[in-house]
């Protein structure tokens, strides 16, 4: 390993940034693995996916996996990090590249999840936990759909 100051993953090609992003999270790159981390980080961009979308995409570049394949790497990602998942409905997963907390959009009309503003969420409080719990995250899901006219 090389000391010195770390490459941005943004100026690194789409193979290389997903080496690098399965790298940091200390997974190994394999070929499977590879291949959904170049479609879900490869251009640098944030992106929402489900594992139905992700199997899509791979099957379109030709990348050889399963969908159980494309699941379990899914979790394998959230496991370490590199993937935050959102549940809509209870029952629909949405896996989202940037896994900082922040709240999303969900377009009911085209089952699409996107990322709200932020800086616009203000929560003023919260209620206390029961006894022997404590509050891990909240996830805010604003649910939208086109206004009819």
């Amino acid at each position: 390993m090389m000391d010195g100051p770390e490459m941005p993953v943004t100026t690194l090609a789409p193979t290389d940034r997903a080496t690098t992003w399965l790298s940091r999270a200390g997974l190994r790159p394999t070929r499977q693995r590879l291949a959904l981390a170049t479609l879900l980080v490869g251009d640098g961009q944030h992106r929402h996916v489900t594992a139905e979308s992700l199997f899509d995409a791979a099957q379109t570049r030709g990348a050889p996996v399963s969908l159980a394949t494309v699941y379990n790497t899914l979790r394998a990602f959230c496991q370490a990090g590199l993937l935050q998942e959102v549940t809509v409905d209870g029952s629909k997963s949405y896996f989202d590249t940037n896994t900082y907390d922040h709240p999303h959009f969900y377009w009911e009309d085209e089952g699409r999840l996107s990322d709200a503003p932020s800086d616009q969420l203000v929560i003023s409080q919260l209620p206390k936990a029961p006894p022997g719990a404590e509050i891990a995250s909240v996830d805010v899901v604003i649910r939208l759909r086109k206004t009819r006219t």
